[in-house]
């Protein structure tokens, strides 16, 4: 999954980091150009695939980020969810084991905490997962710990809160079409891409009535990859982490930002609740600070946006100007 969004900015900071990387992806999501290492075009779910990667190639860790992500899409196609980030995540994990690699680094997500009891939400909370999205992500972090105890394979899952904003040097950003993140979303409208953000409820028992979510920026995410790689260098087991901030947004300080940073208009229209969307939902990371000495440098909320908005800008300037010389 490493031509995807927070796949490929992990994969350039990864090489700035002078490690040797090899990409995986079958370009469903992902594109051709956010890579710029070495890169083969397949499944994760490929076993015999999988087995000829590991022949010709001294690997010493998987980073694991494909998989299905859209909650909505999961409720529709669970089948095609499971699939995807089950039974594809199943192969890989027997041909690591086949072929004696040792570390993993899963892409997991606050998805599998579902409704919390407790805000922030901390590592040792209920995980009781609301979607087939959340529950693909619990399932395959259940069968991690078996895998450690069976053949020795140690990993860490990482529970992504809300990835946001772009490169540092706007080199990559989130080009997926199909989105229901809200930062893309607003940024979209302000682009006059869509005609009017809907907002999911605004009867929330918070300041404005808008749910609260804990955003972090997608460099700072990839930073927290190379520190579980570097726990996984000095400690075997398995290991848990939220990537977060500690902190909540609102939509509609998020929105307010937005037409702060972009001036520009950002029609809105207010929509019902979606189902199962909790009023709140931001990360306790205090263990990821202690035992990983994860400190955010980008995220905040301002730094987001605006790296977001300029990707975005710069992506459509060069739309526009390719297509006029054309």
């Amino acid at each position: 999954g490493g031509a995807g969004y927070i796949g490929s900015v992990t994969t350039k900071l990864l090489m700035e980091k002078g490690f040797g990387v090899l990409v995986l992806d079958n370009l469903s999501t992902g594109f051709l150009s956010s890579v710029s290492c070495p890169l083969i075009v397949g499944d994760v779910g490929d076993a015999r695939l999988l087995d000829k990667i590991f022949s010709e190639h001294e690997i010493e860790a998987v980073v694991h980020f494909a998989a299905s992500s859209i909650v909505e899409e999961s409720v529709f196609f669970p089948g095609l969810y499971f699939q995807n980030n089950v039974t594809a995540g199943i192969a890989l994990l027997n041909s690591m084991v086949r072929h004696n690699v040792k570390k993993l680094v899963f892409s997991s997500s606050a998805a599998v905490y579902g409704e919390p009891e407790k805000i922030p939400i901390a590592e040792n909370a209920a995980l009781r997962p609301t979607n087939p999205y959340g529950q693909s992500k619990l399932i395959f972090e259940q069968m991690l710990p078996w895998y450690w105890e069976a053949h020795e394979i140690s990993s860490v899952s990482l529970r992504y809160f809300n990835a946001a904003g772009a490169a540092p040097d706007i080199s990559i950003g989130d080009r997926r079409e199909q989105t229901t993140h809200l930062i893309p979303r607003v940024l979209k409208v302000a682009l006059k891409k869509t005609d009017c953000l809907e907002i999911y409820g605004h009867d929330y028992p918070t300041l404005d009535g808008t749910a609260i979510r804990d955003y972090i920026h997608v460099q700072d995410l990839a930073a927290a990859h190379i520190l579980a790689l570097n726990k996984l260098e000095q400690h075997s087991g398995y290991f848990a982490y939220n990537v977060g901030t500690g902190r909540g947004h609102s939509v509609m300080e998020v929105v307010e930002r937005a037409l702060e940073i972009t001036e520009k208009m950002i029609p809105i229209k207010y929509g019902p609740r979606r189902p199962g969307d909790p009023v709140a939902l931001f990360a306790d990371v205090a263990k990821i600070k202690k035992e990983l000495g994860f400190d955010p440098v980008y995220s905040d909320l301002d730094t987001i946006i605006k790296s977001a908005w300029d990707w975005y800008c710069d992506l459509w300037y060069n739309k526009v100007h390719a297509t006029r010389n054309t």
